[in-house]
């Protein structure tokens, strides 16, 4: 008798942990990891599934005849990247490269584009509960390029569309022309 009460508990037990497994599996599924970067003082993410790898500040050249927002292009071992400036990008005043600027490529579409950023700071992961949609407020901006706002402990950070950032019609003619 004791065996088979032994052998119900760990049944029990095993019942119990594959529960608890699918919990987490189902908690994990409902967090969205972002990779947080800084234009002027705000904090921005972007899926890190789209993330390609980060650079320090690498050799850039200029594109003449391209929109403003357009920094240049780069060499990423033969592929050359067109590098969208998000600060002009969204209309914040430009600034000159410092030591802590970054440029995160994002792939989408099978398209690499360079986002020149103030400076990357850290992968988060915010439950998609804390994910709301983009505030009616917020204009032009949100409808093409912001996919949600999250709200983290003490802050909210900006999670970008980056599909929208990379399809917008002026950066498609500059992806095109590398392509």
């Amino acid at each position: 008798m004791e065996l088979k009460e032994t052998a119900n508990n760990l049944d029990e037990q095993m019942a119990d942990l594959e529960r608890g497994l699918l919990a987490a599996e189902e908690e994990l599924t409902d967090v969205i990891q972002l990779v947080s970067f800084a234009l002027d003082d705000v904090e921005y993410g972007v899926d890190i599934l789209n993330v390609y790898e980060i650079q320090k500040m690498p050799q850039i050249a200029h594109l003449p005849n391209s929109p403003d927002f357009i920094k240049g292009i780069l060499n990423l071992r033969g592929d050359v990247i067109p590098v969208v400036d998000l600060r002009i990008r969204f209309g914040i005043e430009a600034v000159e490269p410092t030591d802590f600027s970054r440029i995160i490529i994002i792939e989408t579409d099978n398209k690499k584009i360079g986002l020149f950023v103030d400076n990357v700071r850290k992968v988060v992961r915010v439950p998609l509960t804390n994910v709301s949609p983009p505030s009616d407020i917020i204009t032009d901006l949100s409808e093409e390029f912001i996919d949600g706002i999250g709200r983290l402990q003490d802050s909210l950070i900006i999670i970008l569309n980056i599909t929208n950032i990379a399809a917008a019609e002026d950066t498609k003619a500059v992806v095109s022309i590398e392509a």
